[in-house]
């Protein structure tokens, strides 16, 4: 970009020197000799300045509503983003908001590198993160987006789908090992735990849940997205998969309902209630927070300035932004929302 503006800046300055010169040529110089050699250097100055700019669209200006930016969001939450951002760009036509998809883990590095300047993630930054930020001159804004959960499913051949919390609990502390361990009379073998990425932030919500500070169990199995988990889950019935809920959550969407249809998805009881109630990830069980392993997503941004992240999130979290989520089968952070109960 330096190179082009210097390269216009001396097309300019030729075009001054030119026009000075030019009047006191005109004396001693006929007029019909003069105009052809006026033209052809007139046209190559032309040819020079539009060399510069290399035949590019000017850049269109960053402001809240225009602009390219990346953001990292967790691979987690894609189908709600995925929405949030395409009906965004469709309202502001000037702003191309490009979301890559990955690990929480790595989500939270690129972030940290100022790789980008919006993450979208179920956990806030650290003390140490923040004062790391800080000391570079970025005050990062965490503003809560949504509540989502995190959905524990089997294999339609499983007949199991009602799980206690101590029983999920001793699952991932190794406890329980086996199907018969949780009902005897099931004719399953060994419980295999599969989630998405061994970096991801499904996997991390467990491990601070139930305080597991040591390598999971070797009947863990990580794959790469929450997808996988599903088609996984589908063909094994010894597995238990975790994932987020979004990718099962919205009934209007053709690929939620087809994942759906594809797995049981399981209702666990409370922590430290034991009267026979079990609740699944449903919509209003997570804005009750009736079912256990509700979490909350935030949009994070290091912006220095009033762009295009910032008017990103600031419609994310507002009513048009905030009624995607209610679709989407999530709870909105920031709008307030009616439960109405349908009797059969």
């Amino acid at each position: 970009m330096r190179v082009a503006v210097v390269c216009q800046n001396f097309i300019i300055i030729a075009f001054q020197y030119f026009f000075t010169k030019s009047f006191s040529v005109l004396r001693s110089v006929t007029r019909n000799k003069l105009i052809p050699g006026i033209t052809y250097l007139l046209l190559g100055l032309l040819i020079g300045l539009a060399s510069c700019t290399g035949g590019k669209k000017p850049a269109i200006r960053e402001t809240a509503t225009s602009g390219n930016i990346k953001i990292a969001a967790d691979e987690s939450f894609q189908p709600l983003i995925d929405t949030e951002v395409y009906t965004f760009s469709s309202l502001y036509q000037n702003a191309q908001v490009t979301p890559q998809y990955k690990p929480e883990y790595d989500v939270v590095n690129d972030f940290m590198n100022d790789s980008v300047k919006v993450m979208v993630t179920s956990r806030k930054l650290s003390d140490n993160q923040i004062k790391y930020l800080r000391d570079t001159l970025v005050i990062a804004r965490t503003i809560p987006f949504a509540f989502d959960a995190i959905a524990l499913i089997t294999n339609k051949e499983n007949t199991d789908t009602l799980l206690k919390y101590d029983s999920v609990r001793d699952i991932f502390t190794g406890k329980i090992k086996n199907w018969n361990e949780i009902n005897p009379k099931s004719k399953l073998g060994g419980i295999n735990v599969i989630f998405d990425n061994t970096r991801s932030g499904n996997i991390r919500y467990f491990k601070e849940r139930f305080n597991i500070t040591e390598t999971l169990g070797s009947n863990f199995f990580a794959v790469k997205t929450n997808a996988q988990v599903i088609d996984y889950v589908s063909r094994n019935p010894d597995a238990l998969g975790i994932i987020s809920v979004n990718w099962i959550s919205d009934k209007d969407d053709p690929l939620s309902n087809g994942f759906s249809k594809k797995v049981n998805i399981i209702a666990v009881s409370q922590e430290f209630i034991n009267d026979g109630s079990f609740y699944r990830p449903d919509q209003g069980w997570i804005y009750e927070k009736s079912y256990p392993f509700v979490r909350e997503v935030y949009l994070i941004s290091r912006e220095t300035f009033v762009g295009l992240g910032s008017g990103f999130i600031q419609w994310a979290t507002g009513e048009q932004g905030q009624r995607i989520v209610l679709k989407s089968g999530l709870v909105p952070a920031t709008m307030p929302i009616r439960l109405v109960q349908i009797k059969h």
